[in-house]
């Protein structure tokens, strides 16, 4: 499901134009952006937590050329599911 069919959806059964669905999830995405990059967590209750988890600097192996490599240490973003979509897809 890309982003129009998920507006298009959603817009459907909540009873909201698909114009406002298309601000609303904008809106959504905009705030999660801001809010995980300033490190914070998103608790959505039954849905999941997303949360900012931090990487140690590494090396890797370039695995054509065999040169080693220095991987900086980095954040990123971790999806943790809740058990009621966890419930659903099983």
């Amino acid at each position: 499901m890309n982003k129009g069919e998920l507006i298009k959806e959603i817009s459907e059964k909540s009873g909201i134009t698909a114009k406002d669905m298309e601000k609303t999830i904008n809106a959504f995405v905009e705030v999660v952006t801001e809010s995980m990059a300033k490190g914070n967590d998103i608790n959505l209750i039954g849905f999941g937590t997303f949360s900012v988890a931090k990487r140690a600097a590494r090396i890797a192996r370039n695995f054509k050329t065999k040169e080693i490599i220095n991987v900086p240490a980095s954040k990123t973003v971790k999806f943790k599911i809740g058990k009621k979509l966890k419930d659903a897809v099983k």
